[in-house]
C-alpha cells in the first residue's frame, strides 16, 4: 500500500526541509511549494492527500490559499494543517473557520506535527470509507 502524498507549503527553506525530512522518515511522499501561487498550482495538478500550509507566504497568503482550495470542488476534500508563526487566537479561529482541519504554531515539535498528520489522514480515510459505504447502500 503506498503512503499518502503530502504537499508542504512554506517560504522558509529550513522549515520545508525539516517537515519534509520528518514526513519522509515516516514513509510519506512529499512535494514542496514556496509560494501561494505554486501551492495552488501543485494542489490542483497533483491532488495531494494532505497539505501542510504556512500562512505568511509571498504573493497569495496561506489563508487565501485555504479559501481558494476549499471553494474548489476538485480540491475541497483535501485536508489542510496550518503550520505558522501566527499564533493569536484570531488567527487560529480564522484558519479553522476557512476549513483547516488543524492548526500548529511555530516553533513546533516535528514528532507532534507527524502525529497530527497521521490523525488527520486517518480521519479523512475513515470519512471517505463512510461515504463509500453510504453510496453502496443507496
Amino acid at each position: 500500500m503506498s503512503k499518502n502524498k503530502i504537499l508542504i507549503v512554506d517560504d522558509e527553506e529550513d522549515v520545508l526541509e525539516l517537515v519534509r525530512y520528518n514526513l519522509r522518515k515516516e514513509g510519506y511522499h512529499t512535494e514542496t511549494a514556496a509560494s501561494g501561487e505554486d501551492a495552488l498550482e501543485k494542489a490542483r495538478a497533483r491532488l495531494p492527500d494532505l497539505i501542510v500550509l504556512d500562512l505568511m507566504l509571498p504573493g497569495i497568503d496561506g489563508l487565501q490559499v485555504c479559501k481558494f482550495l476549499k471553494s474548489d470542488s476538485k480540491t475541497r476534500h483535501i485536508p489542510i494543517i496550518m503550520l505558522t508563526a501566527k499564533g493569536e487566537e484570531s488567527d487560529i479561529v480564522a484558519g479553522l473557520e476557512l476549513g483547516a482541519e488543524d492548526y500548529v504554531t511555530k516553533p513546533f515539535s516535528p514528532k507532534v506535527l507527524v502525529a497530527r498528520v497521521r490523525r488527520v489522514l486517518s480521519r479523512a480515510a475513515s470519512a471517505a470509507m463512510g461515504s463509500e459505504t453510504i453510496k453502496s447502500h443507496e
